[in-house]
């Protein structure tokens, strides 16, 4: 075997580089979850607030006020 510190040395970060590469994919994995997690609860906000904005009564209509 070759005992070459720099061969060592490069091992070393390749596996510490290796490590961080999986700890970053594991956090994005993480948020992707707790995104899609808050799209389903925006979506069902967004239903709820068309349902009830459906329920009011129609728009009042936009007139000149009469000392115009």
């Amino acid at each position: 075997m070759n005992d070459d510190p720099r061969i060592t040395q490069l091992e070393i970060l390749a596996a510490q580089q290796e490590r961080t590469i999986v700890e970053l994919s594991d956090q994005v994995a993480d948020q992707w979850k707790t995104i899609e997690r808050m799209q389903k609860k925006l979506d069902v906000l967004a239903q709820r607030f068309l349902a009830l904005e459906e329920q009011t009564g129609p728009d009042v209509p936009i007139t000149k006020p009469p000392h115009y």
